[in-house]
């Protein structure tokens, strides 16, 4: 038997809302603006309910082309998802904008709005959308995977100081309290950047490279997103510093929801 507070803690998304199943005989409409979960959303066999995406939301490439493209995650169109008629609107705290979010809830039903901080937190992801969108059997499926990923990621033996990069012009990094840097903590890869410093107190910070604290990082990663970082940017980075640089798979590090899993496997094989 399920117990109740625990029935409702898997309804409650990231902003405290409890949220109600979907009743059996009614047919959810729904506009996801995080490609991620867009993506789980497949994963978790809803796709005949999608019916708005981002042209953000790629994955799966060979069945995502058929839902509407809504504009992008900082710049939807407003109208376009009006005439879609949505029940429910799944969001992100850091990839959407709360004004946006505002207005889009003043004609939605349901807003569900996600925030994983850690990699342990998409079993709650799974869970919550499983369990309003009736779909709990292949929520469950998607915990077991994960659980069995994340149990074959182990820590190195000595401890490495990374700094992962996002961006360029200005440059930016992460800070210990995202997503990403928890990702990486499961090999005991130490982010270079706490949220604390003293520069850049965010949790994406820019920087320069002869910020003091660079000075011993052990490694730099390049990702291939947001920013679409190269080869070649790692040559010239690494010519310049002097110090190793690597480019990494940004989906693979990033994305939280079934990527995740692929992910967790991903960060298992990464030999730095």
């Amino acid at each position: 038997m399920i117990d109740q507070r625990d029935a409702i803690d898997c309804l409650t998304d990231a902003c405290g809302v409890i949220h109600s199943p979907v009743p059996s005989n009614v047919s959810p409409r729904i506009v996801c603006l995080v490609p991620s979960i867009t993506e789980l959303l497949f994963d978790l066999g809803l796709e005949k309910f999608l019916v708005g995406r981002t042209g953000f939301c790629i994955h799966p490439r060979d069945r995502v082309g058929a839902v509407p493209k809504v504009g992008g995650t900082k710049d939807v169109n407003l109208k376009k998802i009006r005439q879609l008629e949505p029940t429910h609107l799944i969001v992100n705290i850091d990839e959407n904008e709360k004004p946006t979010v505002d207005q889009l809830s003043q004609f939605i039903p349901h807003v569900i709005v996600t925030h994983p901080l850690n990699p342990q937190d998409n079993l709650h992801l799974y869970r919550m959308l499983g369990a309003i969108f009736n779909v709990n059997i292949q929520a469950e499926q998607l915990c077991q995977a994960f659980q069995d990923a994340i149990s074959n990621v182990r820590v190195d033996m000595t401890p490495k100081h990374v700094l992962y990069c996002i961006w360029k012009d200005p440059w930016m990094t992460v800070s210990e309290d995202t997503y990403i840097a928890q990702n990486l903590a499961l090999r005991g890869w130490i982010n270079v950047f706490p949220q604390a410093h003293a520069v850049s107190p965010k949790r994406y910070p820019q920087f320069e490279w002869d910020d003091p604290i660079l000075a011993n990082t052990d490694l730099i990663m390049l990702s291939t997103e947001p920013y679409s970082f190269t080869h070649q940017h790692c040559e010239e980075l690494q010519r310049t510093l002097l110090k190793p640089v690597i480019l990494v798979d940004g989906e693979m590090l990033s994305w939280y929801g079934s990527r995740a899993i692929q992910g967790l496997r991903y960060l298992q094989n990464l030999n730095i």
